[in-house]
């Protein structure tokens, strides 16, 4: 693949300096950045192929948290809380789903996350074959945790499903493609601490990424922190579960001593505020964890939680929360917020790579309609970014890029059959629901 200039009348980079071209340009070789700046120093690049895209071009964002094949259940259960949402209304209908059925909802999914600019998710779920497949058709970027769940796997085949996880990181981890791996116990709560410390050594022997519920609720660690006398936090890094590559999905109910033990083993936080609300959980600290140093990223949890895949209204929510429960206007400004969502994304999921428009960096970009009332004016570069997290959404998105790759184009997903998608997903979940 040849090289390929892109022309834009502003680059957002979400490089750790804030960094703005206007205009910019970003030159595209093999699926990765090999420069990027003002349009004006672009170097000599004979025989590059120039697209003048106009707009704005930033990095893809990063979805750090969510089980999208629950489009399949968009909408079910809705006014219940957590426990009795999972166990009346999902996992009832996601124990009759067949790996096709997850095939279809990860691929609608998919499209929907990338025509909102949502380059890459990290999955938690079952039947993970599928869920890889369906995204190695859409061109997306995946991290794959395969879910682990006591009603599907009891404590009697936890060696067999260990043996499976091992098997299936062997055939799709993929550290130079679109595909890496990991594990996911859903939650101490419900393996227990003896499971989720035998995956936490799987996922370090492997040096894959370990992804986990925590906190999510005030009740659902509250027999095991009796019986240990201490946090559900506390617990698991007393029994070393937080010795290797840790992404923690909600910590919503946690205090400052648990921030500080997740500071202190760089265990990477994935905020979900919506799910959090819809499902009256509570709302994270996330100014608290910013402070203490916590990598948080940003994710939109599950479809039947929130209940979109759209990830700008997590950057708009997250930081509004943050001020309005802190009484604070300063808390959590417009670059921290892109951040989580960006670089400090691929981050907390294991891509070092991905999220930021340097040399070097995957090709994973989008652009922006700034012909909007929402972006006008800008006197400053600051008010640029301001517009941009505060008034992003998939709306404003016309065309996305995935290893270089163009996957959106003028709001249509070139790899994925949206119509039939959203039919295939009607006709399988109204048989779901009907048990």
């Amino acid at each position: 693949m040849g090289r390929t200039r892109y022309l834009a009348d502003t680059v957002l980079t979400c490089d750790e300096a804030e960094t703005v071209h206007a205009p910019g340009a970003i030159d595209v070789e093999d699926g990765r950045i090999c420069w990027v700046g003002a349009a004006a120093e672009a170097p000599e690049a004979e025989g590059a192929v120039v697209c003048d895209v106009g707009g704005l071009v930033m990095p893809g964002l990063v979805n750090a948290h969510c089980h999208t094949p629950m489009t399949l259940v968009r909408g079910a259960g809705d006014g219940l809380p957590l426990w009795r949402w999972l166990t009346e209304a999902m996992w009832p209908r996601e124990g009759r789903m067949t790996p096709d059925d997850v095939w279809w909802g990860m691929t609608l999914g998919s499209a929907e996350m990338l025509r909102a600019g949502v380059t890459t998710s990290c999955e938690m779920y079952l039947h993970e074959e599928p869920v890889v497949e369906a995204v190695r058709a859409s061109g997306a970027r995946l991290v794959m945790t395969p879910g682990v769940v006591s009603a599907l796997h009891p404590e009697a085949s936890v060696e067999g499903r260990a043996q499976d996880l091992e098997d299936f990181h062997a055939r799709y981890h993929d550290p130079a493609g679109r595909i890496t791996v990991g594990v996911a116990p859903h939650s101490a709560y419900d393996l227990g601490i003896g499971r989720v410390v035998e995956l936490a050594e799987l996922a370090r022997r492997l040096d894959m990424l370990l992804h986990i519920h925590i906190a999510e609720t005030t009740q659902e660690s509250t027999e095991l922190e009796v019986a240990h006398g201490a946090s559900v936090v506390r617990v698991l890094a007393d029994h070393g579960v937080f010795e290797g590559s840790v992404l923690a999905a909600h910590c919503v109910w946690v205090d400052d001593d648990d921030i500080r033990l997740l500071a202190g083993h760089d265990v990477a936080v994935a905020h979900c505020p919506l799910s959090n609300m819809k499902l009256g959980s509570g709302v994270a600290p996330l100014a608290r964890m910013l402070e203490a140093g916590v990598t948080v990223a940003l994710g939109t949890d599950g479809p039947a939680s929130n209940d979109t895949l759209d990830l700008w209204e997590e950057v708009k929510i997250a930081p509004l929360l943050a001020r309005a429960t802190g009484l604070d206007a300063t808390l959590v400004g417009p670059s921290e917020v892109l951040a989580m969502a960006t670089r400090l994304g691929g981050r907390a999921v294991g891509l070092g790579d991905v999220g930021c428009l340097a040399p070097g960096w995957a090709a994973d970009f989008q652009r922006i309609d700034l012909d909007h009332h929402a972006f006008v004016p800008v006197t400053d570069p600051s008010e640029l970014l301001a517009h941009v997290a505060w008034s992003g959404t998939d709306r404003r998105v016309s065309d996305v890029w995935v290893a270089g790759e163009q996957v959106v184009h003028d709001g249509v997903v070139l790899r994925v059959d949206e119509e039939q998608a959203r039919a295939e997903v009607q006709q399988r979940a109204e048989r779901l629901a009907a048990g």
